[in-house]
């Protein structure tokens, strides 16, 4: 799918709004999916992409953090966290197909389907740009800055 366009998808979304990819298309889109809403790494990660939420708005940069959880879980999770993006309920697992981004993962001997924490960067004209699996918390939000930048 990298370097190609990304077909348009349509999610429940905080705030009582509706997310339509196209609505977005002439800003740089991040999609973060992420494994579980109010556990420390999935909050380590979206402080981060708030505290620079204001440089990726000056770099024409939209954010959504994706999770399987429910609207309810997200709306107590960004405003706990005080978010200034959306959070995007993927129940049914629409963009974690589109993404390809669920996986068997060990937990506590078990194993189980779960999201793998990865981020996908989209461009002004719609075209996957970027795929990130597997990601590291510490410093992924500073280096999606700088790829932004780069562009």
């Amino acid at each position: 799918m990298l370097n190609q366009p990304v077909p348009n998808f349509t999610l429940p979304a905080t705030s009582g709004k509706t997310f339509n990819l196209a609505d977005y298309f002439g800003k740089n889109i991040i999609l973060y999916f992420y494994p579980k809403d109010s556990t420390p790494g999935c909050t380590t990660q979206g402080v981060a992409f708030r505290d620079a939420y204001a440089e990726f708005q000056s770099l024409n940069t939209e954010i959504f953090g994706i999770s399987r959880d429910t609207l309810k879980s997200h709306e107590n999770f960004k405003a706990k966290f005080s978010f200034p993006f959306e959070l995007l309920a993927d129940t049914e697992e629409l963009a974690c197909g589109i993404f390809g981004v669920m996986k068997m993962k060990n937990m506590y001997g078990k194993q189980m389907r779960g999201v793998e924490r990865s981020t996908f960067i989209i461009n002004t004209a719609g075209i996957l740009v970027l795929e990130c699996r597997g990601v590291k918390v510490d410093g992924h939000a500073a280096a999606m800055r700088d790829i932004i930048k780069s562009f």
